[in-house]
Formats: structure tokens, C-alpha cells, sequence
């Protein structure tokens, strides 16, 4: 296996670079690409040094068989033809390609076989936010079809890049030393602060981060359930959160749901309220699963429950959602006749 890393400097090429090694996934030869300032860069692998490559349109992609993206929605789009020309599978982690109709968007636990048909050789990693709640919605959409979902999301410094993570860190230390914090990754200073605003407005009111989150649950769970998202920027690090509400055909009890989530792929359940267990962003960076807790009847709906969960943004919601994929297009042989 040849497996190459596009962005790899940035927060979520590190998170790859982690994963793959967590993961013991088969590489035989790494190759790291980056921009004009991360080139020539080196990091260790496996107790190799690798040295990071710039991303230029030549054949550096020939014999690569998986190349994980992140280096944003324009560098995607400019390189895609160049990576994936020789046969390599790119899976991105930018919205460029998401709701392209004849490109998969995958959540493993949700529609893995998605990924076995990409006339493009692209396969879409979902927004962070997407991510971690789908894979608890496959869960209750297992007992009974969900018809409407409505979600809060409370999401960390993570989500704007590494960059917004230490300013998030400057931010405190800044105000906590009476200076004035630097502002400049958000809209407003977010430190003992939260925003409710990430990415612009829409014609409709709505955030692009909030329609991703309507739109991209529709592709992924092939449904035609509505989704109502508010989404929130607040001052955690690498965890988000999500509020759920989410109506189904049929009443579902709290302990039918509890068992799904007992069941389920990619979670865990959290959910002891008596004794304050519930998941919470400080206790699960670095983690694989979605935590669920707070499962709760919706008093306003007879067929509505609601829950709350947790999950690592840029690893969940980024770089792990992308490497099994690739697991899962290994276990199926899909690099066999390249290897």
C-alpha cells in the first residue's frame, strides 16, 4: 500500500498521521504533500522520517493508492484530477465535493458500501458536526425511521484549525492578564464567550454549517428526514457537542434507545444522570466513538427523544471517519489488483 497525506501539516494531516499509526493500517510507503510553506518540512512515521512534498500538478500520485486530503475545499478541487488520474482513491476532508451526486459521502457506520461505487475515484468525508450525529442517528433510525431531527450544536475551537485552537489558548491567557485578546481566527473573541455563527449566512437565515448538517444527513442516511440545525462556536478545544431532537414514526422508549446506543457502532453510552455521568468535552479528546447521554422522552412530542453527544472533532469528525473508510475499501479488496 501507498498511501499519501495532502495538508499534512495542518491539524487534521497530524490527526492522520496519528491514526494511521493507532490503527496499524497497511503502509508501505507514506508520502507527505503540503503547500509552499509546509514544504520541506519533516515529520516521523513509523520511525521514518518523512519529509513533506509540495503539491504541484505532476505524477507524484502514480502508484498511490489512497490519498487522504485536507488541505481545503480550493486545493481540492484544483488537485483532485491530479491525484487521483494514476488510480489513486481520494478521500477528502473538504466540502468540495460532498454533494456532488456522483460522489459517495460516507459515514462508515452508516453506508460504507457507499464507497464501492466513485466514478471519480473521490470519496467525501461529511462535516465534523454530520459526522458524529449520524452515527448515533443510525442507531435510532434502526428501531424506527426518523422523520425530523432538530440539533444545537456546541462546537470547539478545533473546528477553525489549529491556528484558532492556540489562539483560543491566547485568548484566555490575554484576558486573564488584563490585556486586550487578539481576535482574528473567529468573529468575536470566544474566550468566556460563545458565538452563534460558523461559516456565513445563507439566503434562508441559516448558516452554511448548519445547511451542511441538513443537507449532508439526507445523502448519507438516504432518507428524507428534515434537519433544523443551530450551530454554536464555544470555548472547549477538540470536542464537540450536540443537543438532539429527533422524531420518529413510532414512539421509541428510553430504554430501546439506550440498548441501540449499547449496540451500536462507533458509540458509547454515558448516561447516569442521577450520578452525574453524561458525556462532556473535557473527559473523550483523543477519542474513537460518539458518547451519548441524556436520553430523555421530548415532553413536546410523543414521538420524540433527545440526547446529548459528544465526540473528537478532528479525530471522529475528521481523520478517523476517513481512515476507515479506507479500512473498509481494504477489507473489501478494493487495492488489491494495485498492490
Amino acid at each position: 500500500m501507498r498511501v499519501a497525506i495532502v495538508g499534512a501539516s495542518g491539524a487534521v494531516g497530524q490527526e492522520f498521521l496519528r491514526v494511521l499509526d493507532e490503527r496499524n493500517f497497511p503502509i508501505d510507503e507514506l508520502l507527505l504533500f503540503g503547500s509552499q510553506r509546509s514544504a520541506g518540512t519533516k515529520y516521523t512515521f513509523r520511525g521514518k522520517e518523512i519529509e513533506v512534498k509540495l503539491l504541484q500538478h505532476n505524477d507524484d500520485f502514480k502508484g498511490v493508492d489512497v490519498a487522504f486530503t485536507s488541505a481545503g475545499a480550493g486545493a481540492s478541487r484544483e488537485f483532485a484530477e491530479t491525484i487521483t488520474k494514476h488510480g489513486a482513491v481520494m478521500i477528502d476532508n473538504s466540502s468540495a465535493f460532498r454533494m456532488d451526486e456522483d460522489v459517495p459521502l460516507v459515514v462508515p457506520e452508516c453506508n460504507a458500501e457507499d464507497a464501492l461505487v466513485r466514478p471519480r475515484n473521490i470519496i467525501a468525508n461529511p462535516n465534523c458536526t454530520t459526522i458524529m450525529m449520524v452515527v448515533a442517528l443510525q442507531a435510532l433510525e434502526n428501531i424506527s425511521h426518523i422523520r425530523r431531527i432538530h440539533v444545537a450544536s456546541y462546537q470547539a475551537a478545533s473546528g477553525a484549525g489549529a491556528a484558532a485552537m492556540a489562539e483560543l489558548y491566547e485568548q484566555y491567557r490575554q484576558v486573564l492578564a488584563g490585556e486586550k485578546p487578539t481576535v482574528d481566527k473567529f468573529a468575536y473573541q470566544l474566550a468566556f464567550n460563545v458565538i452563534p455563527q460558523i461559516d456565513v449566512f445563507t439566503d434562508n437565515g441559516y448558516t452554511k454549517e448548519e445547511m451542511k448538517m441538513y443537507n449532508e444527513t439526507r445523502k448519507i442516511m438516504h432518507t428524507d428526514a428534515l434537519c433544523s440545525a443551530m450551530c454554536v462556536r464555544v470555548p472547549s478545544l477538540r470536542c464537540h457537542s450536540e443537543s438532539i431532537w429527533a422524531e420518529t414514526e413510532r414512539p421509541v422508549s428510553v430504554e430501546e434507545f439506550r440498548e441501540a446506543v449499547r449496540n451500536g457502532q462507533g458509540l458509547q453510552l454515558e448516561d447516569d444522570p442521577q450520578n452525574k455521568v453524561y458525556p462532556m468535552p473535557l473527559f473523550h479528546e483523543n477519542c474513537d466513538d460518539v458518547f451519548v447521554g441524556r436520553i430523555r422522552k421530548d415532553l413536546a412530542n410523543p414521538n420524540g427523544i433527545t440526547f446529548w453527544l459528544v465526540s473528537d472533532q478532528i479525530k471522529k469528525g475528521a481523520a478517523l471517519n476517513a481512515v476507515q473508510i479506507a479500512e473498509y475499501l481494504v477489507q473489501k479488496g478494493e487495492f488489491k489488483s494495485r498492490s
